[in-house]
């Protein structure tokens, strides 16, 4: 049964990421609405099983945005 507070306030959605060692193999893939702790962590669009121990796939990573500079510092240079 829903409550009043999950209708107000909507969970974030799920997101995937993949653990990567240094050699860039994946070694645990985990969905969460935020970033998970650690440093190998990586957002990618969908987790699949068949990419633990091998290395991810090249269409498998989310892009990365940039933040883009205020109008004022790009008019400055």
């Amino acid at each position: 049964m829903f409550s009043l507070r999950n209708l107000l306030a909507p969970r974030r959605p799920m997101r995937s990421f993949a653990l990567l060692d240094a050699r860039g193999i994946c070694r645990a893939l985990r969905q969460s609405a935020q970033t998970p702790q650690g440093f190998g962590w990586i957002e990618v669009q969908h987790s699949c099983l068949n990419w633990l121990n091998r290395p991810l796939p090249a269409g498998a990573r989310v892009a990365q945005v940039t933040p883009c500079l205020p109008l004022q510092q790009t008019l400055a240079a």
